[in-house]
């Protein structure tokens, strides 16, 4: 059936919709110049009519004015009104003149007042017509500025609107019925046609050209129909090379261990590989033609890929994807042409871990550099007075001396920390962990800082140590409580004391608590007392021989064993460092 065609009604109803609007723009202009054509020959009738009754108003008096207007409007089959030079009604053929408004505003008594033929079309209130007013300028009884005014109902008009449209309606399904028929043959024809290129299109890269898409006309069709003829093989052989560049394309950029992604003109997604949706913690398959912005919220990231689109160039930027965990990221962005169709293309290089290198290493070096340079300036100074003659000085140069030793051991502490340090963060895996009694590892550490408190006047609390085995490894384990005990000595005031619980958890693990009565830590200094060579009290720190390194190096021999470290301190009141680990 042709009606089942989607081509074939829309043009048919195209050519209908066509004639629809053509015969009602025709008949609405039709309309209104039949309109306008007979009010003007209503308005010069009514001119007429009004000249010719304004030559017996000379002879009527004053009282006959209502009798004379319902006679004028029998000899000139139109209302007669006539209004005095103040726009009182003194005569109208039909309406009683007291019960009327005052006429003077009305259009057309004002343009006969300015001594010119006033004509107006409006709706009249007293007597609920449409009417055709047409007011003359006249004189009675020698007086001048009296409005002789005519109005005619406008029935005759929309009899003869009525009237055109009937014929216009006429001659309106004449040209329809003809012009639909011609357009049902030629939609009819040029379906059957299009329907052939539309069957043959759509097996067009499996099957042979069939013989019925001959051209069968020398018009755009049968060029098209030719043209698609002499192509078909050529679109297959095309088609397989493309499948098999795809294929290689999409595997891969699918397999790449850098983000991928590419957008076209409107950026839009389309292609995303795993490795970008992970990075941006998207939902992977990402659909294609998504817009970038519900991919990744971040201005920097969009402003490249648009500067790629506008410049045609390519760029390269290091920033932080807030949708990757402020993962930072090389980006190098460039364009990519697709026949008339650009877009770009945006490849992620994760260099987070190498930047968190880059940055412990010029910390490290800087720390080192600053922490090295006190003790060599002080033996280096008091190496070159004992030179410049000092030597000879007996009351000074043991002082100097001793001085030179005390730097000399500060650095050895500070390098026997960083080779432990070193050793911790070379990524050699642990050793395997082992039942380790705490008892035993915290008595061992208290002996090893015992002439250390004696000396800062410090007494250690251990109270009765509860039995309790955690897995690890007992010389690191040992190292870090020396670490902790020892800070809680030097960091006390004299008088001062340590005390030393274990607790065993209900989620099995182990927590040794280590306080102290000690000068606090500041609640700013918190969160960064375990970074290496940072000090609350610089100068304290310095003072006992502190390096810095001790609270990172049991950060790290803790963490090693699966374990953490936490603390709570009040200034002025004391620290309290717990150890968590595993129990076995």
């Amino acid at each position: 059936m042709p009606f089942s065609s989607p081509i074939f009604r829309k043009l048919l109803l195209s050519a209908f919709a066509l004639i629809t609007i053509t015969l009602g723009v025709l008949d609405f202009y039709l309309t209104r110049y039949t309109a306008a054509h007979e009010r003007d020959s209503i308005e010069r009738q009514l001119e007429t009519e009004a000249r010719i009754l304004a030559g017996e108003l000379a002879s009527v008096e004053a009282a006959g004015l209502e009798g004379w207007a319902r006679g004028a409007e029998a000899r000139a089959q139109a209302r007669v009104t006539l209004i005095d030079p103040q726009g009182a009604v003194l005569a109208d053929s039909e309406h009683d003149p007291e019960s009327m408004e005052d006429h003077g505003g009305r259009p057309e008594v004002r343009q006969a007042r300015q001594g010119r033929t006033g004509a107006a079309t409006r709706h009249s209130a007293t007597l609920d017509l449409d009417l055709s007013y047409v007011a003359l300028p006249i004189a009675y009884r020698g007086k001048p500025d009296y409005v002789l005014r005519l109005a005619l109902p406008l029935r005759e008009l929309d009899t003869a609107i009525g009237a055109v449209r009937q014929r216009i309606l006429g001659a309106s399904v004449v040209a329809a019925l003809l012009a639909l028929a011609m357009a049902y043959w030629f939609s009819r024809s040029f379906t059957r046609r299009v329907r052939r290129l539309e069957s043959f299109a759509q097996s067009l890269l499996g099957a042979r050209v069939p013989e019925s898409l001959a051209p069968d006309g020398a018009d755009e069709l049968g060029a098209l129909a030719g043209s698609l003829s002499r192509t078909a093989a050529q679109l297959r052989e095309l088609f397989e090379q493309l499948s098999l560049e795809s294929g290689r394309r999409e595997a891969i950029l699918s397999s790449m261990v850098e983000g991928v992604l590419a957008v076209d003109h409107e950026l839009r997604v389309t292609f995303c590989n795993e490795a970008f949706a992970q990075a941006v913690g998207a939902r992977t398959p990402v659909p294609p033609n998504l817009p970038v912005l519900e991919l990744v919220r971040d201005p920097a990231f969009l402003d490249l890929l648009s500067r790629v689109l506008v410049t045609h160039q390519t760029f390269k930027h290091r920033l932080q994807l807030a949708a990757a965990d402020g993962r930072s990221f090389e980006v190098q962005a460039a364009p990519l042409a697709a026949g008339a169709r650009r877009g770009a293309i945006a490849i992620l290089h994760d260099i987070t871990d190498l930047e968190r290198l880059e940055r412990v290493r010029k910390d490290f070096v800087a720390n080192v550099s600053h922490e090295l340079r006190t003790p060599l300036t002080a033996i280096r100074g008091f190496a070159e007075t004992l030179l410049d003659g000092a030597l000879e000085d007996q009351e000074n140069n043991r002082k100097f001396l001793e001085i030179i030793r005390a730097h000399a051991i500060r650095l050895n502490s500070i390098s026997s920390d960083l080779l432990v340090l070193s050793e911790l963060e070379s990524g050699q895996p642990p050793a395997a962990p082992e039942p380790v009694p705490v008892r035993a590892a915290l008595e061992s550490a208290m002996r090893t800082v015992e002439a250390e408190a004696r000396i800062h006047g410090v007494t250690i609390r251990s109270g009765a140590l509860g039995d309790a085995d955690v897995l690890g490894d007992r010389m690191r384990l040992e190292q870090a409580f020396v670490n902790l005990l020892n800070n809680a000595v030097k960091f006390n005031r004299p008088g001062g004391e340590v005390r030393i619980e274990i607790a065993r958890g209900a989620d099995g693990k182990v927590a040794i608590a280590i306080s102290d009565t000690g000068i606090g830590i500041p609640s700013e200094d918190l969160p960064r007392i375990f970074e290496r060579f940072y000090r609350v009290d610089k100068a304290r720190s310095r003072e006992v021989g502190g390096t810095g390194l001790g609270l990172a190096i049991v950060k790290h021999l803790v963490e090693r064993m699966n374990g953490a470290v936490t603390v709570e301190s009040a200034l002025g009141k004391g620290s309290t460092f717990v150890v968590t680990l595993p129990a076995c």
